[in-house]
C-alpha cells in the first residue's frame, strides 16, 4: 500500500518497552500492507522496528549514510538498503522515497528528521502525512512547547493542524491510512 517512514532512537541503552514499541510499530505496518522506511540501522529502536516488520513478512527499505556504514551498525537484513554520502542526503531521499512517517520516541536524531519532515511540509515541498506517535505522554512537553509558539505568534496554527498525534500504535497507522485515502 504505502511506504511508511518510522523515525526512531538508535541507542542501545533503552528500556526494553521501546524497544516493544518500536517492533510493533513495524510489525503492525507489515501486516496492513505497507513497506517500511528506516533510517537503515539495526540496533536500537531502528533495529527493532525493522526485525517487527520482517516478521510479519513485510518489505523494509534502509537509508544510511556511509558514515554510519562504516560503523558496521547496518540494517544488513533490508530488503532495500541505500547508502548515502552524508545525513542530510539521507534526510532528503527518506523524504522522497515515503508516503507517510511516523515519528515514535527518540532523541536528537530523532526530532531532527521530524523538524526536517515538518518544515519542509510547511513550506509545501511535500503534503505528506506526519504522525506523532506519543505514548505515555513521551512528547507532551514538546507539545506543550510548540503550542506556546503558536500562541507567541512563532507558529502558524495551521502548522501545527499538520501533525497527528496518536497514543497507539493501531492509532498511529489508522491515522496514516485515513490521511492518505483522504
Amino acid at each position: 500500500m504505502a511506504s511508511v517512514c518510522v523515525f526512531c532512537a538508535s541507542s542501545t541503552t533503552l528500556e526494553q518497552r521501546w524497544l516493544d514499541l518500536a517492533e510493533e510499530t513495524g510489525r503492525v505496518l507489515a501486516e496492513r500492507g505497507h513497506v517500511l522506511v528506516s533510517g537503515g540501522g539495526c540496533v536500537g529502536m531502528m533495529g527493532a522496528v525493522g526485525d517487527g516488520a520482517r516478521s510479519a513478512g513485510g518489505r523494509t527499505l534502509g537509508i544510511i549514510p556511509q558514515c554510519l556504514m562504516d560503523l558496521e551498525v547496518a540494517d544488513l537484513g533490508s530488503d532495500e538498503l541505500v547508502v548515502t554520502d552524508d545525513m542530510s542526503s539521507r534526510k532528503n531521499l527518506m523524504i522522497e522515497r515515503s508516503d507517510a512517517f511516523i515519528t515514535l520516541p527518540g532523541g536528537l536524531g530523532t526530532l531532527d528528521e521530524l523538524f526536517e519532515v515538518w518544515t519542509t511540509a510547511t513550506l509545501g515541498v511535500h503534503r505528506k502525512p506526519m504522525v506523532l506517535l506519543d505514548p505515555d505522554g513521551f512528547y507532551d512537553g514538546l507539545l506543550t512547547w510548540l503550542n506556546k509558539l503558536v500562541d507567541d505568534k512563532f507558529v502558524r496554527p495551521a502548522a501545527m493542524e499538520m501533525i497527528l498525534v496518536a497514543r497507539t500504535v493501531p492509532e498511529a497507522v489508522g491515522l496514516i491510512e485515513g490521511a492518505l485515502a483522504a
